[in-house]
């Protein structure tokens, strides 16, 4: 039986506290509660190890990663191409303007637009094939070999976007329910190669597009 992959929010930081728009390596660092949502996250996992914790380049996520560690016995390994979506010429901004520029790109890729961008930033096609690649090797090595469940600690604006185009989950949903902190979206695959999704945040499949929560910043 194939596992899961966990695609996992970092904690908190001081740019989510601040409501900035960052996106730019390394970027911010966690706060005390982030660090504590990061050990709350490994224990949660200690359940049902996974056989591989994986962790994006940004700072966030690999503190996140070293903070559950302990908990699950693994050591935290770094991987290219799992980062936050690029906001460009919006980076470290927190105003409501570049808030809702954000937002109305973000929700054209989930409308099917997948080569708007805001200026200076990326496509959803240039996170998708940066970011797709890495899940597909990570199902190669583990998941389809039955080693087990691979944690991915990344960030919310990047799974968010990942999740709903391999799993299929409606777009409106996808914007609509943000991840706080720490919170998962888990995919299983399924035969012919594609995936199913069957978690999102505290919301299990079947999705549907008039479901609403989460948290208040756009990079959830």
């Amino acid at each position: 039986m194939s596992g899961r992959l966990i695609l996992a929010r970092h904690g908190q930081t001081v740019a989510n506290v601040a409501r900035r728009l960052d996106t730019k390596l390394p970027g911010a660092e966690l706060t005390d509660l982030g660090i504590e949502q990061a050990r709350t996250l490994g224990r949660n996992l200690a359940d049902r190890p996974p056989a591989l914790l994986v962790a994006s380049q940004a700072l966030r996520a690999r503190q996140t990663a070293d903070n559950a560690a302990p908990s699950i016995g693994l050591e935290p390994v770094v991987r290219e191409g799992v980062h936050e979506v690029q906001v460009g010429e919006l980076e470290d901004r927190s105003d409501e303007e570049s808030h809702k520029l954000f937002m109305k790109v973000y929700e054209e890729w989930h409308n099917g637009d997948l080569r708007a961008r805001v200026p200076g930033g990326e496509s959803a096609l240039d996170v998708l094939d940066r970011y797709v690649p890495v899940l597909d090797s990570l199902r190669s090595d583990y998941l389809d070999a039955g080693s087990g469940d691979v944690v991915v600690v990344s960030h919310g604006a990047a799974i968010r976007l990942v999740a709903a185009y391999l799993g299929k989950v409606p777009g409106s949903f996808a914007t609509a329910n943000h991840l706080a902190n720490t919170q998962t979206v888990e995919l299983v695959p399924v035969a012919g190669g594609g995936w199913e999704c069957v978690r999102w945040g505290t919301v299990l499949a079947p999705f549907h597009d008039t479901a609403r929560g989460g948290a208040d910043d756009p990079m959830g």
